[in-house]
């Protein structure tokens, strides 16, 4: 099972390479990605064997082994012969790879696991697989072995949303990695120790004291009854290659996106981050021009008519020319201040208008003789709208003033004709 190269994630959110992500357009932008570089991948090999084939694998059934004696299970794993001897021969050497014509050794396991357990082999040196040894409960026993290498063959695919993400491994198509190293596809020696605390976390060790495990007990369900497999269920070897997947993401952290010897070199390693290139498709979307989605084609029934609208104001602007929009702040405020008193809105220029004066009907007019445009009132009349005029006066002039009928100086201030004061007292 190949899982992609989660470096691609980093790469794509790194401004040296200039990608809008979805969030800088308000949710719009999507971009996808189709990386040449080399995927991590999984083997999970399965085999289903009998109590008779396990014996050279498992200490318990080893002639040396004494059941009434508790020194003996205290000897393991030191019992064991130490390389370079590779042990005794088995029936799944050729399918396994063990023996010295493969450069490995098979596991040895302390005991047989009692169903719906689980054992994890992991002792010996220069290992590179794991393997885990279950019990089904109808007492069969389930030998796997698990390995990690590089997919030479499939390129790393990330397409991002504002939605979300999903990133995956492509195989056999043109974009796939294809390099000469002789290190692709050989077995990473390292991955193993990354697999022996992943599965030891899982609790798959844990039928060495019987401790029936709950992931152990899932396990053994998916064992195979039969010679073949059910079409509903996954398979044990699925089952374990997609549990360890994450292992495989978490390794390619900040790992080369090349396996030549120039990015794995010792002293390379040791020093700062530096910036690869590699090879990549790359396809953004900055915007919408249409629906993406299905149920999105429903918008279209709102924006035909919105479209027609548009079009015919244009249409109407192109005939008519442009018109003044009196209703734009700037507009009005110079209306407001050119425009005479009104008693409708008496006492409102401290606090605003309240109640009944909301519902005064406003007019723009046009006043021909000043040549200019003020707002009204409905209800407005000549005696509404006044400018007194403070006269100050003298007192050779009071006289004149009294006989021609202009209001005289009372006190410092102007008092008026006795029709404009009502009018005046009725509008406070």
């Amino acid at each position: 099972m190949a899982m992609p190269h989660s470096g691609v994630f980093a790469a794509a959110r790194d401004p040296i390479n200039k990608i809008m992500q979805p969030q800088d357009l308000v949710g719009l932008g999507e971009y996808f990605i189709d990386a040449t570089i080399p995927s991590p991948a999984t083997n999970v090999l399965c085999a289903s064997l009998k109590e008779e084939e396990l014996s050279p694998m498992v200490y318990s059934k080893w002639p040396e082994y004494r059941q009434d004696d508790p020194e003996t299970a205290s000897k393991y794993p030191d019992i064991i012969p130490k390389y370079p001897s590779w042990l005794n021969e088995t029936s799944v050497d050729d399918l396994f790879e063990f023996g010295e014509r493969y450069g490995r050794r098979h596991p040895v396991f302390q005991k047989l696991p009692i169903p719906y357990n689980s054992i994890v082999n992991v002792t010996g040196s220069f290992i590179d697989s794991i393997y885990v040894l279950i019990t089904s409960p109808d007492s069969t026993y389930m030998l796997c072995s698990m390995r990690a290498t590089l997919a030479a063959d499939c390129s790393t695919v990330y397409d991002a949303s504002m939605s979300g993400g999903h990133m995956n491994a492509r195989c056999g198509d043109d974009m796939a990695y294809a390099s000469p190293d002789p290190r692709n596809g050989v077995v990473s020696k390292d991955w193993a120790n990354v697999a022996t605390d992943w599965a030891l976390s899982l609790a798959l060790n844990t039928g060495i004291s019987d401790a029936n495990s709950s992931n152990a007990r899932l396990l053994a369900q998916l064992i195979p009854t039969t010679p073949s497999l059910n079409a509903t269920l996954p398979s044990i070897a699925e089952a374990l290659a997609v549990l360890s997947g994450c292992t495989l993401l978490q390794s390619t952290i900040d790992a080369p996106f090349t396996s030549t010897s120039t990015y794995l070199d010792e002293t390379i390693m040791h020093q700062n981050r530096q910036y690869q290139r590699f090879e990549a498709k790359v396809r953004t979307q900055d915007y919408s021009s249409g629906s993406s989605k299905p149920w999105q084609n429903a918008f279209f029934v709102i924006l035909g008519p919105t479209f027609a609208i548009n079009l015919i104001c244009l249409s109407y602007l192109a005939v008519k020319s442009t018109i003044t929009d009196f209703m734009e702040p700037q507009n009005m405020f110079a209306l407001s201040l050119n425009s005479q008193r009104s008693q409708e809105l008496n006492n409102a220029s401290g606090e605003g208008p309240k109640g009944k004066q909301f519902a005064t009907n406003w007019f723009i007019k046009w006043n021909t003789d000043t040549e200019h445009l003020s707002i009204e009132s409905e209800r407005a009349s000549p005696t509404d709208i006044y400018t007194p005029e403070i006269v100050v006066e003298d007192d050779k002039e009071s006289a004149w003033r009294r006989a021609s009928g202009h209001a005289p100086r009372v006190g410092g201030r102007p008092k008026f004709p006795l029709t404009k004061a009502r009018s005046l007292r009725e509008g406070e």
